[in-house]
């Protein structure tokens, strides 16, 4: 494609009028991105993108679906996890506090997930109040309190220290068995005779080993794990009379 050049008079070449203000020339520059069909520009691309990274150009996925996936550029991470929400690591932490005695994988711990331990405190609030106990109040009051006193405590114990979002993602990921209690008085009545105060020691047990494991595991604390477990057995307490009661 030939373009038309506009030049002053004094850079004219010679054989212009040198009576005219201004003068043209023609050239045969030609604009490489107009060379061939409408596919021609796609292939300049994918050329300079494969010699300048190595690879052909990847076909991007433009959608809402990718967006949450990882369907967009290469080694993208998604957009949820992201933003701190691993599903994996939801499932790992999971399935760690319903198998207390099973090895912990301390790498699952280095994150500061409250996806999951919100997930719960909601599940938790949903069931006491299908149950006909308004308890979110007291709910997001008792797990506040106890977070920042049970961190505060294992500071002090511990030389390397915990951070306070950490000690309420494990606190918060071993309210689990508290949640099947919670369950359990959808179906049956906790405050009739001692059978209640019987069920509930079962889940305060099983949340106090799974927390205090979790947090002596991290914290390299093996020889004052009876020291951890009793404010963390107290904190459970809490929740499970919230529950029954």
């Amino acid at each position: 494609m030939a373009h038309s050049v506009l030049f002053d008079q004094a850079q004219a070449y010679a054989g212009g009028n040198p009576n005219d203000g201004f003068e043209f020339y023609r050239t045969q520059y030609a604009d490489p991105s107009s060379t061939g069909a409408g596919a021609g520009a796609h292939g300049t691309a994918d050329e300079f993108y494969a010699s300048s990274y190595g690879t052909a150009m990847p076909i991007v996925e433009r959608s809402w679906v990718a967006a949450f996936g990882t369907g967009g550029f290469p080694n993208e991470q998604p957009l949820l996890e992201e933003l701190g929400v691993n599903f994996q690591h939801i499932k790992s932490k999971t399935l760690a506090v319903l198998n207390p005695f099973k090895p912990l994988d301390t790498k699952i711990y280095d994150d500061s997930d409250m996806a999951g331990p919100l997930l719960f405190i909601l599940v938790l609030g949903t069931v006491l109040l299908l149950s006909g106990k308004s308890q979110f109040g007291y709910i997001y009051g008792v797990a506040l309190l106890g977070t920042v006193g049970i961190w505060a405590i294992l500071n002090l114990m511990s030389q390397g220290g915990i951070a306070v979002t950490r000690t309420a993602s494990i606190l918060g990921y071993c309210l689990l068995p508290i949640v099947l209690l919670g369950s359990i008085g959808l179906a049956a009545d906790l405050k009739s005779g001692p059978l209640g105060t019987l069920v509930a020691v079962v889940p305060i047990s099983w949340c106090t080993y799974s927390s205090a494991t979790m947090f002596v595991t991290v914290l390299s604390m093996s020889e004052q794990r009876l020291l951890v477990a009793y404010p963390i057995g107290l904190f459970y307490a809490s929740f499970a009379l919230l529950t029954v009661f």
